[in-house]
């Protein structure tokens, strides 16, 4: 076999394994509720206030993980779980997208650069493999490369996430510290939560790597092999 797709299996297997430790995590201090008794949208919203943003509105969005901040709405978006929940996971997730809504206050660059990086990464997510096995499949190399090198935004888009994501986890912990939203034993929880969700970023990162250097193997870029 060749070693980049043994890599891409293994990064695979990786994948699935922070897939399954954020999910255990989150799952076991979903189930303990914090020593105040608030709800995540309660903890965004004295969060957000406290920074000023009192603009930027705390909404529940359906699903089970899908909390985020949408710049363009100016509203943090908590999954409706972590919106009406009082554990311990959904203050650390409704810390985190406030920690965003505070990075777009503030013109954290990281967070300026990812904004305008989107629009080409979704098109090479969606188009770059496409490209890439049209152009092998019809024997038209220049094509094939156009496709990797959409994929290519996909890759960079997601390196640039990294420090986004970890830093709006640093400002969560420091902000639910700071206003004592946590006791000294529930910290531990809630940095567990936030450091598995940052792994699945490493994971999306490292599984965009292997692709590419499955795609670009599969162009002869490294070199044909002989027969």
């Amino acid at each position: 076999m060749d070693v980049t797709f043994l890599l891409m299996i293994a990064v695979f297997v990786a994948s699935l394994f922070v897939q399954w430790g954020l999910q255990a995590t989150f799952a076991r201090h979903s189930r303990v509720a914090n020593s105040r008794g608030l709800t995540g949208a309660e903890v965004a919203r004295a969060i957000l206030d406290a920074h000023g943003l009192t603009h930027v509105r705390v909404e529940p969005v359906p699903g089970a993980l899908t909390d985020h901040y949408d710049p363009q709405a100016k509203a943090v978006r908590l999954s409706e779980p972590n919106y009406a929940s009082p554990s311990l996971a959904a203050l650390a997730v409704a810390a985190h997208e406030v920690g965003h809504a505070v990075q777009d206050a503030q013109g954290y660059a990281w967070l300026r650069v990812r904004a305008n990086l989107w629009p080409v990464a979704s098109i090479g997510s969606t188009w770059g493999p496409i490209l890439v096995l049209a152009g092998l499949f019809l024997g038209a190399l220049g094509l094939a490369k156009l496709g990797l090198y959409l994929y290519l935004a996909v890759a960079f888009f997601q390196l640039v996430t990294l420090p986004v994501e970890f830093d709006a986890s640093r400002r969560a912990m420091e902000f639910l510290r700071r206003m004592g939203f946590l006791t000294s034993r529930e910290v531990g929880p809630a940095r567990q939560v936030l450091q598995w969700a940052a792994l699945t970023y490493v994971a999306a990162l490292a599984s965009s790597l292997t692709t590419i250097l499955y795609y670009a193997s599969l162009l002869g870029l490294f070199g044909r092999r002989e027969e």
